[in-house]
C-alpha cells in the first residue's frame, strides 16, 4: 500500500513545484495565498507525512487525498480566472450592507464567510440567479446583486455619537439626554429643543419637542421610532400622526384636529419616554 500512497505524494510535491514555477502575468496573479493553495499544499504535506512514518493507509485515504488535491487545485483555477477577469474588466462597486459570501450562485452554494458595509469590490462581469461574482483578497465570491452600488454609500445616522453645537437641555430622565444626544450629533442642524413646561409628561420631565419640520421631521420621527426600545421611548407624535409601543402593530394613526400648527405638531417632533 505504500506505492500508491508514495505515488500521491510524488504528484503533489510536482503539482506544487509546477504551480509555482508558473510566470505569473501580474501583481493581482501572485495572490496565491489562498485558501484554495493551503489546502492544496496542506493536502500534499499530509500525504508526503504518512509516507515517511510509513503508516499503513487505506486505498479509500488515497482517493479521498488525491480527490482533495483535484478540489483545491480546481478552487486555485477559478480563482486565477477571477482576478484575471476583473482586472481586464477594471471595474468596482461598494457594498451597501453587510452581505453573505458564498461560493457560486446557486441556492446549493455553501457560505464562506462575511463583508461589511461600505466596502469596495472588484467585479468579474459575471451575474447569475440573482447573485455578483466578486473578488476579494485575491478569491473568487458571490454575494446578493442588489446590496451592490457604483456610489460609496453614505453612513447612515445611529446610535451614540456627541452633540457638537452647542445646545443643552435639562430633563428628568435620562433616557431624555440620550435622544437629545443622538438627534444633536446626526443633526447638527437642530438646535431648539423644548423639555419642562408646567402640563402633563412635560411637567413631569419626561418629554421633549425636537423643534424640526418637513421631511427632516419624518425622518427623525422614524429613526427614533426604530430604536425606540434603546431610548426608553414610550410614543412619538408627529404631522398629527402618533406611534406607540402599546399599539405599535399598528404603525402612525392619524390624530383629531388640535387647531394650530404647533398643536398638531407639525412643526416638532414629540417624545414622551417611560
Amino acid at each position: 500500500m505504500s506505492a500508491p500512497l508514495a505515488v500521491v505524494a510524488t504528484m503533489s510535491a510536482v503539482t506544487m513545484g509546477v504551480l509555482a514555477a508558473e510566470p505569473a502575468t501580474s501583481d493581482t496573479d501572485n495572490l496565491l495565498a489562498s485558501s484554495s493553495a493551503q489546502s492544496l499544499s496542506q493536502a500534499g504535506a499530509n500525504s508526503t507525512a504518512l509516507s515517511r512514518r510509513g503508516d499503513t493507509v487505506s486505498r479509500s485515504q488515497i482517493r479521498t487525498a488525491a480527490k482533495a488535491e483535484s478540489a483545491a487545485r480546481q478552487d486555485l483555477q477559478v480563482d486565477r480566472s477571477a482576478r484575471r477577469a476583473a482586472k481586464k474588466l477594471d471595474d468596482t462597486v461598494w457594498t451597501t450592507e453587510a452581505l453573505n459570501l458564498w461560493d457560486g450562485p446557486s441556492a446549493k452554494a455553501e457560505k464562506t464567510g462575511e463583508i461589511a458595509a461600505i466596502k469596495q469590490v472588484s467585479l468579474t462581469g459575471r451575474e447569475q440567479a440573482g447573485r455578483t461574482q466578486i473578488v476579494i483578497d485575491g478569491q473568487s465570491r458571490w454575494v446578493t446583486s442588489d446590496y451592490l452600488d457604483a456610489e460609496k454609500p453614505q453612513p447612515g445616522p445611529s446610535l451614540g455619537g456627541t452633540c457638537s453645537n452647542g445646545s443643552t437641555i435639562s430633563a428628568g430622565r435620562q433616557s431624555l439626554y440620550e435622544i437629545h444626544d443622538v438627534v444633536c450629533s446626526n443633526w447638527p442642524e437642530i438646535t431648539s429643543y423644548g423639555t419642562w413646561r408646567g402640563d402633563g409628561e412635560h411637567g413631569q420631565g419626561r418629554a421633549i419637542d425636537i423643534m424640526v419640520s418637513g421631511p427632516l421631521g419624518w425622518t427623525i420621527a422614524n429613526f427614533l421610532r426604530a430604536n425606540y426600545s434603546s431610548l426608553g421611548i414610550e410614543y412619538i407624535i408627529y404631522s398629527q400622526q402618533i406611534w406607540s409601543v402599546e399599539r405599535s402593530g399598528e404603525g402612525w394613526r392619524g390624530m383629531s384636529n388640535r387647531g394650530s400648527v404647533t398643536a398638531n405638531h407639525y412643526d416638532h417632533v414629540h417624545v414622551t419616554v417611560y
